[in-house]
């Protein structure tokens, strides 16, 4: 298990979820204006690569954008996923350091281009209570008595969308799935009712995907949880196929779990087991090669891999899964059946 897998769970959950074009549709539709809502045509809706958060919060937050159409202007939506555990003050100044960043980067790809498109700019907050900062821009800018409407043309504003987890009742988070069970995954985790049975809805859970399904489970057994607990709401799921892979992952943490206590003891100096430590070495640059063979093979027939598929590939570390995974790459009609196969 890497250490950017064991820190970064909740961005790696919320960006895969939402690299899925029907979840992030469903999601920006529920929480977007009904004006502006009704204007998008969602079919044209596409992620654009790339990540432009600060390199210092890249353990407490992730984001992904997309762009769509109006009436044949191409607009930005832009999610934050912030998950630090306190409130930050600045961070409408940090999101107009992304915005810029975006525009400089479309500029880039289109020189010719005569205007900026529009970024409508969501924060997705993974927060136990609510934020008191305003949504604001301008309200972080200090002015004299008496000239702030003077000051206003000369300041730059805009408003964000915040969406605050703590605020939206389990049974009101709506959407596709994967998205609802994302977000009760993330808004429990936050108050510590991941194995409550709001995030073990059965009638969700056997509608997700496989990979989508083991993307959840991994998250909840990374958190502080009780693993006697985990077991038994395991045992208590009717659906085969999901109680069969969640026993089998349950045994997987379990197993690493012993692996890594065994590399820690062969790291205060035995010779065998910087022996051992080599081997896993090398199975380890196997698995590498394999994940990323699996992902060269679907963006050469495919050209784009969506970022939660890639990086649910690469959270794969079962050599003989990834072969197989290599075939079907290669024969496969279009990522949905890849992923159905997953």
């Amino acid at each position: 298990m890497s250490d950017d897998s064991i820190h970064n769970p909740h961005d790696k959950l919320a960006k895969a979820t939402f690299s899925d074009i029907p979840t992030a549709v469903a999601f920006l539709q529920e929480h977007l204006a009904p004006n502006l809502t009704n204007k998008i045509e969602w079919d044209s809706l596409r992620i654009e690569s790339g990540s432009f958060i600060d390199p210092q919060f890249t353990a407490s937050e992730s984001d992904l954008l997309y762009s769509a159409r109006i009436d044949k202007t191409d607009i930005f939506l832009y999610i934050l996923f912030e998950h630090q555990s306190t409130e930050d003050p600045w961070i409408a100044l940090r999101l107009l350091s992304y915005m810029v960043r975006i525009w400089e980067k479309a500029l880039r790809a289109e020189p010719a281009r005569q205007k900026l498109s529009a970024i409508v700019p969501i924060i997705l907050a993974q927060n136990s209570k609510p934020w008191l900062a305003s949504n604001r821009f301008s309200d972080l800018i200090e002015s004299p008595p008496g000239l702030a409407s003077d000051l206003a043309p000369f300041t730059p504003d805009f408003l964000y969308r915040l969406i605050e987890l703590c605020n939206i009742p389990f049974d009101k988070i709506f959407g596709t799935p994967m998205g609802i069970l994302t977000l009760r995954a993330l808004k429990a985790e936050r108050i510590g009712e991941l194995l409550d049975d709001i995030v073990w809805d059965e009638a969700l859970m056997v509608q997700l995907p496989p990979f989508a399904m083991e993307m959840l489970l991994r998250y909840i057994l990374r958190a502080d949880i009780d693993k006697d607990q985990f077991l038994r709401k395991i045992k208590n799921i009717t659906n085969q196929s999901i109680q069969s892979s969640a026993m089998t992952l349950e045994q997987q943490f379990r197993q690493e779990g012993r692996q890594e206590g065994r590399q820690e003891g062969r790291q205060e100096g035995r010779q065998e087991g910087r022996q051992e430590g080599r081997q896993e070495g090398r199975q380890e640059e196997q698995i590498f090669s394999k994940q990323q063979a699996v992902i060269e093979v679907l963006e050469t027939r495919f050209e784009q891999v969506p970022e939660g598929l890639r990086e649910f590939i690469e959270s794969i570390t079962d050599l003989p899964k990834l072969t197989q995974l290599l075939a079907c790459a290669a024969r496969c009609p279009d990522l949905e059946a890849f992923a159905a196969a997953m």
